[in-house]
C-alpha cells in the first residue's frame, strides 16, 4: 500500500507540472492566495477531509477526475463544466461517463466552503481546488502531504470532442498505453499506477 501511495504522489506531482506547460509559464507558486485568500489551504483541506469520512470513494474518485481533467486539455477543471443546450461538455463524453460523482462532489464542497468566506469568494480557481483535494486525498489515505504550487486558471471551453484520443481505452495494448502516458511525460511506471 505506502508503494501506492507513494506512485499516486509522484503521479501527481508529475501531472501538476507536467501537463501544463502553459501554467508552468505562469509561474505557480506555493502561497499564490497569501493576499486573497490565505487560509485556502486549511478550508479545502477541511472540506475534503469532512467528504472523505463520508465514504472512501473520495479518494479514487478524486484521483481520477483530476488524471482525466490534466489528460484532455491540462490541469484546468474543464471537466466539471456541465454542458449547455448548445454544447456537450468533456464531463459527458463517454470516456468520462464512469467518473464517479464523489470526485466532483469534493470539488464543488471544496469551492463552496472556499466561497463561503467573503474575502475569498470567487478568487479561487476550481483548477487548484481540484489539485489542493488531489493532495488531500493521497494524505488522507496514509500517503504524504506535499505542497502544492497554486496560480492555474480554470479552463473556460470544455467540449466532448477535445477528450477523442487524449484517455487511455480498456483495449489499448501495453504500446499504445506506454506511447499516450510518454507524450504527457509521465513513465510506464506511471502509468501502471494509474491504469
Amino acid at each position: 500500500m505506502a508503494h501506492f501511495i507513494t506512485f499516486l504522489l509522484v503521479l501527481s506531482l508529475s501531472l501538476t507540472f507536467s501537463l501544463l506547460p502553459e501554467t508552468a509559464s505562469a509561474q505557480l507558486r506555493q502561497n499564490y492566495y497569501a493576499k486573497t485568500c490565505p487560509s485556502v489551504e486549511s478550508i479545502v483541506r477541511n472540506a475534503v477531509t469532512q467528504k472523505f469520512r463520508q465514504t472512501f470513494v473520495t479518494v479514487p474518485a478524486t484521483i481520477r477526475l483530476f488524471f482525466h481533467d490534466c489528460f484532455v486539455q491540462g490541469c484546468d477543471a474543464s471537466v466539471i463544466i456541465q454542458s449547455t443546450g448548445s454544447n456537450k461538455a468533456e464531463k459527458d463524453h463517454p470516456d468520462n461517463l464512469s467518473l464517479a460523482g464523489d470526485g466532483f462532489d469534493t470539488v464543488i464542497k471544496a469551492k463552496q466552503a472556499v466561497d463561503a468566506v467573503p474575502s475569498c469568494r470567487n478568487k479561487v480557481s476550481c483548477a487548484d481546488i481540484l489539485a489542493m483535494a488531489t493532495r488531500d486525498v493521497i494524505a488522507l489515505s496514509g500517503g504524504p502531504s506535499y505542497a502544492v504550487e497554486l496560480g492555474r486558471l480554470d479552463g473556460l471551453s470544455s467540449t466532448a470532442a477535445s477528450v477523442n484520443g487524449k484517455l487511455p481505452h480498456p483495449d489499448f495494448n501495453l504500446n499504445q498505453l506506454n506511447s499516450m502516458f510518454a507524450a504527457h511525460g509521465l513513465t510506464q511506471t506511471d502509468m501502471i499506477a494509474l491504469s
